[in-house]
Parts: C-alpha cells; structure tokens; sequence
C-alpha cells in the first residue's frame, strides 16, 4: 500500500471528526487552545488507535464485530446529537451542557467517528499490511482536519450565534444515519 492510497484512506476516515470538530466549535465549545487541543488530539488519536486494534484482532473476530458496529456509531453519535438538537430548541436552556472537548462525551465522539477505521485495520491484516505507518498517517491527518475544521467553526459560529446547536445536532445525527444505512445497504 503506497502514501497514496493511504493518504486518500486517510481523508475518508477523517471525514466524520472534521464534521463534529466543526460543529463543537461552531457551537462555541472550541474557545480556547486547551479545547481546541483536547478535540484535535483525542480524534487523532482514537483514529491511529482504531486502526491497530483492528488489526491486532485480525480476522477471526472481523464477522462478530461487523454485524453491530454500525449500530454502535449510530446509536452513540444520536444520543449526543439528540441532546445537542434539543437543547438547542428549548429557549430556558442556555447551552449544550457537555462540552463535546472534555470527558465521557469526548471518549464518546471520538470512539463513534473511529469505528470505521477499526474496520480498515481488520482490512489491513487481510491484506498483510504493517499497520504502523498507515496508523500513523491516519491519525496525523484527522487531528490536522479536526483542526482545519474546528478554526472553520468558530467562524461559522460567530456568524450563527447560539442556534448553532440544532444544526449540530442534527449534523451529528445525519452522520450516525450516514454510517448506518452505508453498513446496511
């Protein structure tokens, strides 16, 4: 497998984290380096570790976990993106309460926008590919589209204003359905 072809893959799995890095910072979460950091990195990282796991499980257990993971993703990215939309339509609300840069949300999102690289990983040993080099890659470049992504945001947001939480909500929403009815059909 050459850079390439990596780069491209890379790209591809970055695409879900770069949507929720704009969104989180659209929605005003992203307002300091710290935030911007946590976001930027944690995404980075679940999506070079994804890969590795995936690939350290091979592909005795690749028919187990491909029947639920879309689920999975589906599921988590709608509990969060439904708390978001909702909060955003009650007026007596000031804001999402969970900052989508800190904690257990966090762990949530970027585990949700990864599990598709776990899949590329279970396809790399299939294919006997050294996982490092393209975990590597793959990570490197969600954390510089996250990033990209999260100075789009606080642009988009100052232009918005709060309601930006509907839109991200529903956003987050609109990719747990993508990676659903994608695994589905």
């Amino acid at each position: 497998m050459d850079l390439v072809e990596i780069i491209i893959i890379a790209f591809g799995l970055a695409m879900d984290a770069s949507a929720v890095s704009l969104v989180a910072a659209a929605s005003g979460f992203a307002k300091d380096s710290r935030s911007i950091f946590r976001l930027a990195f944690h995404f980075g990282l679940f999506q070079f570790l994804m890969p590795v796991i995936g690939w350290l499980l091979g592909v005795s257990f690749v028919s187990y976990f491909s029947a639920f993971d879309h689920w999975i993703a589906f599921g988590l990215l709608s509990f969060v993106g439904g708390r978001m939309f909702l909060s955003g339509l009650n007026p007596n609300v000031e804001s999402y309460s969970k900052d989508p840069s800190r904690g257990f949300t966090l762990i949530v999102l970027s585990v949700a926008t990864s599990i598709d690289a776990l899949a590329i990983g279970l396809s790399l040993a299939m294919l006997d590919v050294n996982i490092w080099y393209p975990s590597v890659i793959i990570g490197i470049v969600t954390a510089s589209l996250a990033l990209f992504s999260i100075m789009i945001g606080k642009k988009v947001g100052a232009l918005i204003g709060k309601r930006m939480e509907i839109f991200g909500g529903s956003i987050l929403i609109i990719i747990g359905i993508r990676i659903l009815v994608t695994h589905l059909f």
